[in-house]
């Protein structure tokens, strides 16, 4: 097993477009049903695969193009340290003091290489200043836990 590094930023207006966040139901709709659904679908099922949007389920990070990948590791550890250092170069932007607490990222990276080493994906969201939002993911593969079907995307 190893680990993939996810790293996003941008606007909040953006984030927020949840139907490209989701993987499309894999039953489309049915023939003869409203058009506007019928190519919301299509427009979903075509891009979800390829925009660099986070998804909701972090597992699927695994789905999108290699170029997404900041980073790859074996060891939990190494992983962890990678999202400690995303954090202490965003933290100076967070819009919430809370958040920039040291302590507090510390305990983040120190959670995450727990929860890597266990199989399980990381996933962390912070809003910036300007409304933007970052969003940093740590996906275990080869295979996913959550959804071992997913192929990794480096080759």
């Amino acid at each position: 097993m190893h680990h993939h590094g996810y790293l996003w930023t941008g606007s909040r207006q953006r984030f927020d477009d949840e139907a490209l966040r989701r993987p499309p139901n894999p039953d489309p709709p049915p023939d003869g049903g409203k058009p506007e659904l019928v190519q919301r679908y299509r427009e979903v099922k075509a891009e979800f695969p390829v925009v660099d949007l986070p998804p909701l389920e972090t597992a699927y990070w695994l789905v999108k193009p290699e170029k997404l990948v900041r980073g790859t590791w074996q060891e939990p550890k190494e992983a962890a340290a990678w999202l400690g250092e995303r954090l202490a170069e965003h933290a100076p932007r967070f819009a919430s003091g809370s958040d920039r607490d040291g302590t507090q990222l510390a305990l983040l990276v120190d959670s995450a290489a727990e929860r890597l080493g266990r199989g399980g994906d990381v996933s962390h969201g912070f809003y910036l200043e300007r409304p933007s939002f970052l969003s940093l993911a740590l996906v275990c593969c080869s295979p996913n836990r959550a959804v071992p079907g997913l192929a990794c995307p480096v080759r």
